[in-house]
């Protein structure tokens, strides 16, 4: 077995070099070095991927989270929170919480969602009083919930290197999503009770002024609905829910809430190029570099180890959550997904783990992993957009850090919260 290509890619990951590139030049590596393998096949293999159907809803779904921040979509889910838990001790940090849920996946992007709430909703938490710490930390962990809620990218890529049903996963995401953040809100609400953080409004808020605050958000809570529905009755597949969702977004802005022109679309476009392109990148090395790791039979080899380790279904997933936190420490989590999912997969499903049950895992896990030292992209985003030091980060963020873990935790050990949705309106699964 030649270890050399993987010794590479640790190597050059080491010294903070891009993960897209990292994982090309580990699999050009072993091009290099293995006689009787013709350098095109490199090419061929970044190039497959390309092919596949399922990816193309990444774009799809990323364009639709350009177009929500373009079309004034965001501003009026925030003006919904604040009228359901403005009341609330700590208001502004659960309106955080709140916003989060209610954009869910929609914004494609943990790390996007992270920057517009430090700029929305960060620095008017420190104008009002909240320490700088608590609110990037408030800011960061919310957008973790963007993680579980769908149609979060995440589950299009596990789906794809899982080969699991994508409509599954953004099922499965549903309870999970609304447990973490329920979770939140009361440890928020326990915080801001003990450190006297204020309210956004003295009086609980009308009915009259929920609903009047429900209208203005109402467009944007149909999407994730016509999503699930679509998906669900087979009137169109996950790649061309995303399609439809695009261009319903784009009419909401242009003619419901005006806030887009013609003139944006060309902007509009080059935003969503670049996020995606960025994305099928990492991939399209990720692929290559699958192709070395398969015909040295790496994955084979690791899961042989794990299986001898234990067959009993419990502990394996025990023992893979330590493991991924740990590696969340150290590897970003898009990376750790695209390079590990077909590793582990095998592993799970071989004891009988629902691969459904074990996406939702896998992908808290890599979330949880962006919001701590040393490598937490989440918790850099929000600490450079309100100037906190990374350590005032880490104390102030830790009751949350544990929050999200305890959730982790009670998901492992109930997997019913992820499957119950899946299986009462696709059917059962595994």
């Amino acid at each position: 077995m030649d270890y050399l290509p993987l010794l590479v890619f640790v190597a050059l990951l080491l010294i903070n070099i891009p993960v897209a590139v990292v994982l090309a030049i580990g699999a050009l590596t072993f091009f290099f070095i293995q006689k009787g393998l013709p350098l095109p096949i490199f090419a061929q293999r970044l190039g497959s991927s390309a092919m596949s159907f399922p990816l193309l809803a990444i774009p799809m779904y990323t364009l639709i989270g350009v177009i929500l921040n373009h079309a004034g979509i965001t501003k009026r889910l925030l003006n919904l929170a604040e009228a359901l838990v403005g009341h609330f001790t700590g208001a502004l940090a659960q309106s955080s919480i709140v916003l989060a849920t209610l954009v869910g996946g929609l914004s494609a992007s943990g790390y996007a969602e992270a920057a517009m709430q430090s700029k929305m909703l960060g620095g008017e938490m420190i104008r009002r009083g909240y320490p700088a710490p608590f609110a990037a930390a408030i800011v960061a962990s919310s957008a973790v919930i963007d993680a579980l809620i769908p149609p979060a990218l995440g589950y299009i890529i596990y789906g794809f290197l899982a080969d699991v049903s994508i409509g599954r996963l953004f099922l499965a995401g549903i309870i999970p999503g609304l447990v973490l953040a329920v979770a939140m809100m009361i440890v928020t609400y326990v915080l801001a009770r003990k450190r006297g953080y204020g309210k956004m409004r003295e009086t609980r808020a009308s009915v009259k002024e929920i609903g009047s605050a429900l209208k203005g958000a109402v467009w944007a809570l149909t999407v994730p609905v016509i999503v699930i529905f679509g998906i669900r009755n087979g009137v169109f597949t996950v790649t061309e829910a995303g399609a439809v969702t695009a261009i319903y977004c784009l009419l909401i802005g242009m003619f419901a809430h005006r806030e887009i022109s013609w003139r944006d679309i060309p902007a509009i476009l080059s935003e969503t190029t670049l996020a995606s392109g960025m994305v099928l990148f990492v991939i399209a090395a990720a692929t290559a570099f699958g192709y070395y790791m398969t015909l040295e039979r790496i994955p084979a080899t690791l899961a042989g180890y794990l299986t001898g380790i234990t067959s009993n279904p419990l502990l394996m997933l025990i023992i893979l959550n330590i493991f991924l936190l740990i590696l969340g420490m150290f590897l970003e989590s898009l990376a750790a997904m695209i390079i590990l999912t077909p590793i582990l997969v095998p592993v799970v499903t071989s004891l009988g783990i629902d691969p459904i049950h074990f996406g939702l895992i896998f992908m808290l896990n890599m979330s949880i992993g962006a919001l701590h030292p040393p490598v937490g992209g989440l918790m850099f985003v929000t600490c450079s957009i309100l100037n906190v030091r990374i350590m005032d980060f880490f104390w102030a963020v830790l009751p949350l850090l544990l929050t999200q873990i305890f959730i982790l935790l009670l998901i492992t050990f109930v997997p019913s919260i992820v499957t119950f949705l899946p299986d009462l309106l696709m059917g059962p699964g595994m």
